[in-house]
């Protein structure tokens, strides 16, 4: 992974969520979950096996400033739903939700579902585990089809639809 190109497009490019939602080829990715207001999908860097994004559709920054209450709670049964979609196929020994991005790139409003592997020593787990820095997964389209439909039928008992 090239991590000056990813910090380039993530700071001056499109926002990547947006693109996603309005169907641009280059920001293609696995969805595994969408209402009308929200949408889940792989994570195209992934630094854990089945690390998914859940973002609003609308473009929104700030998830205090930005949200009602009433959207805040639907965004958030969103997130756990999918999160336990994904200890459902994953078995994580830890699943890690975390809101990133800045105004001063992946702005859009987002959340991170990775599940931790068993086994995975100390030393590599946490914030480690979740740095791109550290590496990123490799995986070819077709495994990721493959998670995307354990994952997409998961959610669908979780969340319907």
């Amino acid at each position: 992974m090239d991590l000056g190109a990813y910090e380039a497009r993530a700071r001056s490019g499109l926002c990547f969520v947006c693109a996603f939602v309005a169907g641009d080829p280059e920001f293609a990715h696995e969805t595994v979950y969408e209402d009308e207001e929200h949408i889940a999908f792989l994570d195209r860097y992934p630094t854990l096996p089945g690390k998914v994004l859940v973002a609003p559709k609308r473009h929104i920054e700030h998830v205090v400033r930005e949200l009602s209450e009433s959207a805040y709670l639907r965004l958030m049964g969103v997130v756990r739903g999918v999160a336990l979609a994904v200890e459902d196929v994953l078995a994580p020994e830890r699943t890690y939700l975390l809101s990133l991005g800045s105004r001063q790139g992946n702005a859009h409003l987002h959340w991170h579902i990775a599940g931790l592997p068993e086994g995975v020593p100390y030393r590599e787990q946490q914030f480690h585990a979740l740095m791109t820095e550290n590496g990123v997964l490799a995986m070819p389209a077709e495994e990721s089809a493959r998670l995307a439909r354990r994952l997409r039928a998961a959610c669908a008992a979780r969340l319907g639809g």
